[in-house]
């Protein structure tokens, strides 16, 4: 069940855990002044951080429902999909249900030659100025010009901690979270993955 809108950025829960280790890096006797307090939430915040970075896995905060593009859709049909499903991406499979690829919005932009960081001001811009527009190159072409490949996947024990690093070293905003058979059983975006840090269970 995932977590209501209201609930997205409720406060990280910090365990007896976290206070007692934070406490223990603290030197000398402990007189609890405002000071004293301030440095001890500190410490816990970090504590409480690092257990959930490492303890949490990516079953626990991945979307079960993985909307999947078919490896023998052209660029019509997969764009369509997206549109109705109200999502930028999505994982693609081959005709034996395994994750092959990722395709996103920026593939489309770089397939339509105006850059995977336009804005939708931009497209229009150049439709506007231009004669036709830049999605006609599109047509005609299938998933599997344009999609990234191979995947970069995870398993649901994967931790959010190592995710976060598969994000920032990859540079991706979604990660298909697989079963040994590479078929999608999950999701994992960055905002489940923000979601994560800020959720308290």
């Amino acid at each position: 069940m995932r977590p209501a809108k209201d609930d997205l950025c409720s406060p990280i829960n910090i365990a007896e855990e976290d206070i007692l280790e934070a406490m223990s890096e603290i030197q000398g006797y402990l007189d609890i002044s405002p000071g004293d307090f301030k440095e001890i939430f500190q410490f816990a915040y970090r504590h409480a951080v690092t257990r959930i970075m490492h303890s949490r896995k990516a079953a626990e905060i991945m979307t079960k429902q993985v909307h999947c593009v078919e490896l023998a859709m052209d660029l019509r049909q997969v764009a369509t999909f997206l549109a109705e499903k109200k999502i930028s991406g999505a994982p693609v499979v081959d005709a034996e249900g395994k994750v092959v690829g990722v395709v996103s919005e920026k593939d489309f932009l770089l397939k339509m030659g105006v850059g995977k960081s336009a804005s939708f001001m931009e497209i229009i811009a150049h439709c506007l100025n231009n004669k036709g527009c830049v999605a006609t190159l599109l047509h005609n072409h299938n998933i599997g010009e344009i999609m990234s490949a191979p995947a970069v996947t995870a398993g649901p024990d994967m931790t959010i901690g190592a995710i976060s690093a598969l994000f920032a070293d990859k540079r991706i905003n979604r990660l298909p979270i697989v079963n040994r058979d590479d078929r999608p059983v999950g999701i994992v975006t960055r905002t489940d993955l923000v979601n994560s840090y800020c959720l308290s269970r």
